[in-house]
């Protein structure tokens, strides 16, 4: 299979679909391509852009509006024009997203775990702290309990503070000292490993297609890889943010989890920079193109640097 037929291959498999979450879809390509640069964009080449992926304009707005109206996003007019750009919680929660799925999965342990313990939480409160800190990788050891092998504890912190909930969670350090089966077995329960391990097997059918065929000609032009990139993370992100990371000790035997790191960090190395092409040319703001990546951008994956320095000879 050529690179243009898998590329196209990826995008037709998008786009049909039977719901095309535009605002998922736009979530990733700020947090991947406009995060990084600045993060803030004028509407109509968020639009522009959207448009290859099946996403109508009318779409686009509707989302845009309510990414506002949940605080990702904030508006400026300037003349005509409005720019979108993030909100501080926005940015903070999209540094925590990017923590997780540019870096590198835990390889050794030591057998610690981090504990929350929510009993002094009312119900509601409770919810919210589950689904924010599920987000870091934290499972539901019982009604009152969360726990996390090796959490980022910085984004913890920051997540704790945003909940208001920094001096009623209280966080505890314990370890496993015997049982490692049994602890196997409620990893497994509590994280749903089992469906997250068959979502990163269809990751990897996926998208392996168009990482062998990059194999055989790496050349790319600049619109087909920022498709290629920005449905990358799309998907892997939907996907690891379920994912606790948890070390090999407490995963499946056959788990699909590294294969899709590797073909995901390799593909994403593959078409980077023809991406960030795209995106010099297409993107705009208030007083220009897009600023120069982040230095923490080139940090990606375990250093995408490396690959420009290659490239560039």
């Amino acid at each position: 299979m050529s690179v243009q037929s898998a590329c196209q291959k990826l995008v037709d498999e998008f786009r049909a679909r039977p719901t095309l979450r535009a605002g998922s879809l736009i979530t990733t390509v700020f947090g991947d391509a406009i995060a990084p640069r600045g993060g803030t964009v004028w509407l109509g080449s968020l639009i522009r852009a959207m448009a290859d992926f099946g996403i109508n304009e009318r779409l686009v707005r509707t989302s845009v509006f309510r990414l506002v109206k949940d605080g990702w996003l904030e508006s400026q007019l300037i003349g005509r024009r409005s720019y979108y750009s993030l909100t501080h919680d926005g940015r903070e929660r999209f540094e925590q997203a990017t923590h997780r799925i540019y870096g590198e999965p835990l390889e050794n342990w030591d057998g610690h775990w981090c504990l929350l313990l929510l009993s002094a939480l009312d119900t509601p409160t409770k919810d919210k702290v589950r689904k924010e800190c599920g987000w870091l990788g934290f499972g539901p050891m019982s009604a009152n309990v969360l726990a996390h092998p090796s959490p980022n504890l910085a984004d913890l912190d920051v997540t704790l503070r945003r909940l208001a909930v920094e001096q009623s969670v209280v966080v505890l350090s314990g370890q496993t000292i015997r049982g490692d089966g049994a602890m196997r077995e409620l990893a497994i329960t509590c994280w749903n490993l089992e469906e997250i391990d068959a979502r990163y097997a269809d990751f990897v059918k996926r998208f392996r297609p168009i990482y062998e065929a990059l194999s055989v000609d790496p050349a790319i032009a600049e619109k087909p890889a920022f498709l290629v990139r920005t449905l990358l993370i799309q998907e892997y992100r939907k996907i690891l943010l379920r994912d606790p990371w948890l070390p090999a000790a407490l995963l499946p035997g056959s788990w699909h989890g590294s294969a899709a790191y590797q073909l995901c960090r390799n593909l994403y190395r593959a078409v980077h920079a023809p991406a960030d092409a795209y995106l010099d040319a297409s993107m705009e703001t208030a007083v220009g193109p897009l600023p120069p990546p982040s230095r923490a951008y080139w940090q990606r994956f375990g250093g995408l640097e490396r690959t420009r320095q290659v490239s560039h000879g």
